[in-house]
């Protein structure tokens, strides 16, 4: 595979990295679990889209840059590399946008796609129901046609971003008769519409990062459909293909974790009175692993982006990139914690904690990886019946 530049991608990455060093925050911004943090990163994206860097990939009437996939993975590199802010709307930009792209009329991608990309509209995802996780054809909500809008009523869970964001997305069953697949549709619902109920749900680090969302009675317009009444399976998989395929978890999110690794591998070698090398020969493996690993994952993004820029499509393996980046994501945050030995119990605070606070929270974040974007086990399924052509057990 041939991974050299054109020169206007060269140019492109030294734009990007320029406009980011002088426009970064000096300071960490609080968390967007955080009323405060959801502030200061909903202005963050502000800044983003009026540097039109909100999301390069879209076109340049709606805020974009025109840029294809290569050009936003190396945009992904630099924002990693400058430390950049966490992006608040990622349910948005990441997922819902590009599916708005695929399925939108033009009055939908001009209505949203513009307050999206501003931070003005964050978005929280609607898939989730208590007995319908990963297995989103049993979804039991309802969306009943009244003239000119749905009324809807029931629950959604695990929410994520909803506490705070302004409205979701998700599949409604539209047809009463209908079961799994069929009778769903994709619907966009403001978190402010009369009925609906938002309800906190803590994480493990106490902090709000997920919701319950009930709906009762809550009328949406007709024209809040994507992609037209029935075919809401068929619109979120695609979505589900951007989160689990490509967009939501970018190659550089790992490649700079790898880094920060090796750092942190080589800190502790320089002061252990035994080195890891001689006492604990697996840690340092474990590290070269990850970053390999890391790389590996990068090479194989840049091939599937370069078959879509030529036309191609996410399908099934999109499953094989969400087990891998998830388990790689778990296993790199395993060995930080191995090597702070126990440093990693410290509070952030303590004196001596240097970097544990930021690997505790990724240590954290990262054991929902394998439950989030479809459970682990729903892919290998996936992969052994759509891709293996294996029977169904």
């Amino acid at each position: 595979m041939d991974l050299n530049y054109t020169d206007s991608q060269k140019a492109f990455r030294e734009e990007v990295r320029s406009w980011l060093q002088a426009n970064v925050p000096s300071e960490t911004l609080k968390s967007f679990d955080t009323a405060e943090g959801f502030r200061q990163h909903r202005e963050w994206e502000a800044k983003l889209n009026d540097g039109r860097w909100g999301m390069v990939t879209w076109p340049e009437e709606l805020g974009g840059r025109g840029c294809d996939l290569i050009e936003w993975l190396i945009f992904e590199e630099e924002y990693y590399r400058a430390n950049a802010p966490a992006r608040v709307n990622q349910n948005g930009i990441f997922l819902l946008g590009p599916t708005l792209m695929e399925y939108g009329t033009e009055e939908q991608k001009a209505r949203f796609l513009p307050m999206m990309a501003t931070g003005e509209e964050v978005w929280a995802q609607g898939w989730s129901e208590p007995g319908a996780g990963s297995d989103m054809a049993a979804i039991r909500s309802k969306a009943e046609r009244v003239g000119d809008h749905y009324v809807i009523n029931g629950q959604k869970t695990w929410s994520t971003r909803a506490v705070w964001a302004d409205w979701t997305f998700g599949i409604f069953r539209t047809d009463p008769e209908s079961s799994r697949h069929k009778g769903l549709t994709f619907i966009l619902v403001p978190l402010d519409a009369e009925g609906v109920t938002v309800r906190p749900i803590e994480q493990l680090d106490g902090l709000p990062g997920f919701a319950e969302i009930f709906f009762d009675n809550v009328k949406v317009p007709v024209e809040n459909v994507l992609g037209g009444e029935g075919m809401g399976w068929h619109v979120a998989m695609s979505t589900a293909g951007f989160e689990r395929g490509l967009m939501l978890r970018s190659p550089a999110r790992f490649q700079e974790t790898a880094r920060r690794l090796v750092e942190l591998y080589k800190a502790n070698q320089e002061e252990a009175a035994v080195p890891y090398n001689e006492s604990d020969p697996v840690i340092g493996d474990a590290v070269i692993k990850a970053y390999l690993d890391a790389e590996a994952y990068t090479q194989t993004t840049y091939m599937t982006a370069s078959r879509l820029v030529k036309g191609g499509k996410i399908g099934p393996e999109s499953s094989t990139n969400k087990i891998f980046w998830s388990e790689l994501d778990q296993k790199m945050h395993e060995t930080a914690m191995s090597i702070l030995n126990a440093r990693a119990e410290l509070w952030p605070h303590a004196p001596q904690a240097g970097e544990v606070g930021k690997w505790l929270d990724g240590f954290l974040f990262s054991q929902a990886g394998p439950i989030y974007a479809g459970t682990n086990e729903i892919q290998r399924n996936i992969i052994a019946e759509r891709m293996l052509g294996m029977p169904r057990a």
